[in-house]
């Protein structure tokens, strides 16, 4: 990988990993798009030529499945999310130059040119398979559609690719128990031919490549423990029903989401380039003197280090220049939860918070290895403060007044100080090396230990005081120049970081465009306009709402004990009791709890309810069965639909008692 940041000859791409079209952008996701992000605008801000691209991941079961519940077809799963998507990551200054779905007929043409030319180099095999399948849902259950108990710790109601409680991996034949995610049934084992991709061929072009990739040691060092494991041949197909890429001449078998997915960044990039008229073909070129950078969670590492760079190889085309991994989110130190509303949704963030906020924040904590970041609350709330607004937009803020009052708007000719500055000057290809290694927090550490030096500049001299002293009232434009052009150098390196305050700090100082060495030599003797606020304190209030608003509203807060909580007679009379009767029941995907059943209320029509009764009752069990419901709670909206009543079940901790009234009675019936 280049180290010289100042190599203005640079032609990059730079991909991040594809959203799944399968749900909202939350926090964690975002640690990763505003990571790449800083790096792009960073890269760009030193004059490089940068392609920035993404796409929605828009194949596999999950949105097959999606869709049938939905009664859509995928592709209109994939456009609702792709525009939520790109909406959410704009919001939060993360935009790319092309934002695509692997669905897109480029990526399609691009995977088939990959795969024939694997195919006709002989790296492409056939060999049956024995594998899950529900006869229920007559359909081959990925890994992942099974569950059951882990075969090593005995920890229940694990994946079948892999527990999460010991962290050990085998096949869905090895669980105990195993069941079918969609419909609860035991799974039979059926055979299949599926094609496969001989990764193990690869392994000594894998090795040399990753000495020359630049991979963090720790990536490093996981990836070895799986050459010492040996390198496992690639499934790479699936079979009917599934949504993706059917393979040329095999019917009823479709291309792995793994396999498309990756080509996706080509795709994107493919689409970009004829939108503009740009030359696609040089870039895949194995001798290109253009470079390839993929940003990744560290969960993805094995697909992005090994089967990614070895399909190219194999293809013929050029391989990535590195592949740069992150860890976890966590908030609060604790992985994140619905019930504790730390499981937040970034269009949730948005709607209580400046999306400059998190980006700021996220830059102090993140450096290029893939340990885990912890998104403390209250030390957000405290940093943002401390940082943004006490340090850094205090600075402006002390001194643009009195350019405007003391000098006709105008900054001074002279600096008072030109050492001061030329220190922050000189600083700045210390901090381009952190950027450019992705060792954020130590520049913003950098930039921070400046901004002190700042205010302590501003402190020790005191304009709103000098103000007041008519014999050095005359030196306040000079001192005020000189505070507003660390401010200016300041924000010229928070840029990648803050766009939107860089967008008004050069507004400020009525400047079009910044580069990275605009810091270099500060500005005298030009205009600058009235200051406006740039940002403004957090308060915690406002976290405890987010917070709030991300509770799962399937999990119910419990009740506060009293000995006056007690309701009158007039109270109850008001609640409608039914008869009503389970015409319809089914699990809700995504929810812990819920059965969603559809109710005959007689007279009152049908109603659709989300019951926290799933630990009890099979949803084939409750069909037809008679059971008393609230009629006239308001309707909840819940994330995974409109629940209109509630019906009535019994407890004690140990089990769930659905209520039923005896025979005879009927649906619409008032319960007396």
């Amino acid at each position: 990988m280049p180290s010289d940041t100042h190599n203005a000859s640079r032609r990059i791409l730079v991909s991040s990993a594809l959203p799944y079209a399968n749900g909202d952008i939350h926090l964690g996701h975002l640690v990763e798009y505003i990571q790449a992000d800083i790096w792009v605008r960073f890269q760009r801000l030193l004059g490089h030529e940068v392609y920035f691209v993404c796409a929605s991941d828009a194949h596999g079961t999950p949105i097959m499945i999606r869709a049938r519940k939905d009664g859509v077809e995928p592709e209109a799963v994939v456009a609702h999310y792709q525009q939520a998507h790109v909406t959410d990551f704009a919001a939060f200054g993360v935009v790319f130059d092309n934002f695509n779905s692997t669905h897109a007929d480029e990526n399609r043409e691009l995977v088939y040119d990959i795969y024939g030319k694997l195919t006709d180099a002989g790296h492409i095999y056939t060999k049956t398979i024995n594998q899950a399948y529900d006869e229920a849902e007559k359909m081959f259950l990925p890994d992942r559609f099974v569950r059951g108990t882990c075969p090593v710790c005995s920890t229940e109601d694990q994946y079948g690719d892999a527990c999460e409680s010991c962290g050990s991996t085998y096949t869905p034949a090895d669980l105990k128990d195993p069941v079918s995610v969609l419909s609860g049934e035991a799974p039979v084992w059926r055979d299949s031919e599926h094609y496969f991709f001989k990764l193990g061929e690869f392994e000594a072009f894998l090795k040399d490549w990753l000495d020359g990739a630049g991979l963090d040691d720790s990536v490093r060092k996981k990836l070895s423990e799986w050459f010492e494991a040996g390198l496992q041949d690639w499934d790479i197909s699936r079979d009917a029903p599934y949504f993706g890429f059917e393979i040329p001449g095999a019917e009823g078998k479709y291309f792995y989401v793994w396999l498309d997915a990756p080509v996706g960044y080509f795709g994107s990039f493919k689409a970009l380039c004829e939108r503009e008229g740009m030359d696609f073909a040089p870039w895949l070129a194995p001798d290109t003197d253009t470079e390839l950078y993929h940003f990744i969670g560290k969960d993805i590492v094995y697909f992005h280090s090994l089967f990614w760079p070895a399909v190219l190889q194999g293809a013929g085309m050029r391989t990535p220049t590195s592949v740069f991994a992150h860890g976890f989110l966590t908030v609060d130190g604790k992985k994140m939860s619905k019930s504790r509303g730390t499981f937040i949704k970034g269009r949730t963030y948005l709607d209580h918070l400046d999306p400059e906020y998190l980006r700021y924040y996220y830059a102090a904590k993140l450096g290029p290895g893939i340990d885990d970041i912890d998104l403390n609350l209250e030390d957000f709330v405290s940093r943002v403060n401390a940082d943004l607004v006490g340090k850094l937009v205090n600075i402006a803020s002390r001194c643009a007044g009195f350019v405007h009052k003391n000098n006709d708007g105008k900054l001074a000719d002279v600096l008072p100080d030109p050492e001061l500055y030329q220190s922050f000057a000189d600083a700045g290809d210390t901090i381009a090396g952190h950027f450019d290694r992705r060792e954020y927090s130590k520049a913003i550490r950098e930039i921070m230990a400046l901004a002190d030096r700042a205010n302590q500049y501003i402190d020790a001299n005191k304009p709103w005081q000098m103000v007041k002293d008519e014999a050095l009232r005359d030196a306040v434009p000079g001192v005020c120049t000189q505070g507003l052009n660390l401010f200016r150098a300041l924000a010229v390196y928070l840029a990648p970081v803050l766009p939107a305050l860089a967008d008004k700090a050069r507004e400020l100082f009525g400047e079009d465009t910044w580069q990275w060495d605009s810091a270099a030599a500060p500005l005298t003797g030009t205009p600058i306009t009235k200051f406006k606020p740039m940002l403004t304190r957090i308060d915690d209030k406002q976290v405890a709402k987010m917070v709030d608003a991300s509770k799962d509203s399937d999990t119910p807060a419990p009740a506060a004990a009293s000995d006056e909580d007690t309701i009158g007679i007039d109270d109850f009379m008001a609640v409608d009791l039914r008869v009503a009767r389970i015409v319809k029941a089914e699990h809700v995907e995504g929810a812990d709890k819920l059965i969603r059943v559809q109710l005959d209320v007689g007279a009152l029509g049908q109603r659709q309810v989300f019951a926290g009764i799933k630990s009890a009752y099979d949803p084939a069990a409750l069909e037809g069965r008679l059971t008393v419901m609230v009629a006239n709670l308001a309707p909840r909206k819940m994330r995974f639909g409109l629940s209109e009543g509630m019906v009535l079940a019994a407890g004690d901790g140990k089990g769930i008692f659905l209520l039923s009234p005896d025979d005879g009675a009927a649906p619409g019936m008032r319960v007396k």
